[in-house]
């Protein structure tokens, strides 16, 4: 079976394994070879040089002729720049919101500062690489004395290292950058309590940041560095008398009814596939204009993964202003690239590839149906605080965990990610919604996946059916329903600060 996606499309998508001399009936066309299921077959022919059109969009021009019934792939699909028309702000529509008496709720912490958590962790977030391990050493401490077992409204402990910190300019992007991830982590609403740790003698002095932090978290977030606490041992012993007296208090804090519009919802995916601009993505649409409606926020992220597609974003943009923000990071993204002797096609990855994904435009087609079809009405820096509400976007690389990592500082405190191939990311402490493309994969990996999206080439759930089950389902998890990543237990290695400038 093929699904012809919009009618200008000259490709068609196999749902199924077609083999050779197979006839896709409904379009009159025989398969001239083998075509695996989520992979493209020519409806038409295509001459050497014409675009491939599908969505109704260029995602590629044929390298040679193509025959109507061939495989469409790698092999005879190449990328070449082509003018998209941004049309900056042409198709803003006014937004259907929901009546604030009817909004619905979830139940969740208030925050000193009035922002909801979803989830109570206790956060240690280090300033430098230095201090990783004595961070880790808390953490374990923690475990192996079972200091959690009288306190259950706490998650659990999160430690935050990383690779950088120091020997890096004060002045430049990536300091900046690293500072904006480490406040936006520390002030983050899942985190009741916070201990910011450092070495002492660093680039990235946590000095630089308690006047942001101290009056987002009041007595529940202290500061120590190892060399001025007299060591590793001494430092740990120190963190754990702090955790003896913050841990009754964030213990005693307590879900409480909160409006939807204190969702910030964090769209990403990951091991993409055919299917993915098919099945998950477009029903993840769905429910973002739905939480948008409710008074919520969803924050599109990995500018890579847009490039192609970012003329259908700044047409919905609130402002031209918008627009042309998010235009202006598209061509840094490219600069950066070919500084870094790169190209912006190196996405796909080759799972995606195997899944049927050919080029970057195709990718970064499907990838925006996630942001459903309100308006654009902001677009941050990575780590930035999103201050908007609506649809608005984080800037960020293609790589999940670095990407999330900017999505979750600029205040996201749910995940939805959606995958074909099969990602098993989590995050601390922020829960992910792992939300299956097809049915195959969801029932090889059930252990990892919440939600299957197959069924909408399967033929047992239409789109419309799969949007409301996303949007229930962010609603009961954000009220405390876990997720197969945190029953999983993922999220410890997960933290991945962006790093763009030089190591010195």
């Amino acid at each position: 079976m093929i699904i012809r996606l919009n009618k200008a499309d000259n490709v068609g998508v196999a749902i199924y394994e077609i083999s050779t001399g197979s006839n896709a009936s409904q379009y009159g066309v025989s398969a001239r070879a083998d075509i695996p299921k989520g992979h493209k077959m020519a409806l038409s022919p295509i001459a050497s040089g014409a675009p491939v059109v599908k969505y109704g969009q260029i995602i590629g021009y044929a390298s040679n002729d193509i025959e109507a019934g061939d495989h469409v792939h790698s092999n005879n699909v190449a990328m070449a720049e082509f003018d998209r028309d941004y049309g900056y702000s042409a198709d803003v529509q006014e937004t259907n919101y929901i009546p604030e008496s009817q909004r619905i709720q979830f139940m969740g912490y208030r925050r000193k500062n009035g922002r909801i958590g979803t989830r109570n962790y206790i956060g240690i977030v280090t300033s430098v690489n230095c201090s990783a391990t004595v961070a880790r050493h808390i953490a374990r401490e923690v475990e192996k004395r079972n200091l959690l077992a009288a306190f259950p409204n706490i998650d659990g402990i999160v430690p935050l290292t990383h690779g950088a910190g120091c020997c890096v300019a004060t002045d430049d992007d990536q300091f900046a950058m690293l500072q904006r991830t480490m406040k936006g982590f520390a002030n983050h609403p899942n985190f009741a309590a916070v201990l910011l740790l450092g070495l002492g003698c660093e680039t990235n002095q946590i000095s630089h940041m308690m006047d942001e932090i101290s009056p987002q978290k009041g007595s529940l977030v202290e500061n120590m560095t190892i060399q001025d606490s007299g060591g590793t041992q001494k430092t740990v012993a120190r963190a754990l008398d702090w955790l003896e007296n913050v841990l009754p208090l964030a213990n005693d804090i307590r879900r409480e009814p909160a409006p939807l519009g204190e969702l910030n919802v964090a769209l990403q995916c990951g091991g993409s596939d055919g299917y993915s601009g098919i099945t998950a993505n477009p029903a993840l649409g769905l429910a973002v204009d739905e939480l948008v409606r409710h008074g919520g926020t969803a924050a599109l992220g990995e500018t890579p993964e847009i490039y192609g597609a970012e003329h259908l974003l700044t047409r919905r943009a609130a402002t031209p202003e918008i627009g042309e923000k998010l235009i202006a990071m598209i061509r840094w993204w490219e600069s950066y690239a070919e500084r870094n002797n790169s190209a912006m096609n190196n996405n796909p990855t080759p799972g995606n590839k195997a899944g049927g994904l050919t080029t970057i435009l195709e990718k970064s087609l499907g990838a925006v149906a996630k942001a459903g079809s309100t308006n654009l009405n902001g677009v941050y820096e990575y780590a930035e605080p999103i201050t908007a509400k609506g649809l608005v976007f984080v800037d960020s690389p293609g790589y999940d965990p670095c990407s999330l990592t900017g999505q979750v500082a600029s205040g996201c405190n749910l995940i939805c990610f959606t995958t074909g191939r099969g990602s098993v990311y989590g995050n601390k402490p922020v829960p992910s919604l792992k939300i299956a493309t097809n049915t195959e994969m969801y029932q090889r990996m059930s252990d990892d996946m919440d939600i299957n999206c197959g069924g909408i080439v399967d033929g047992s759930h239409t789109l419309q059916e799969m949007g409301v089950e996303i949007f229930e389902t962010i609603v009961r998890v954000a009220s405390g329903e876990q997720t197969k990543s945190e029953i999983n237990d993922f999220g410890d290695n997960e933290f991945v600060p962006w790093q763009i400038g030089a190591q010195m």
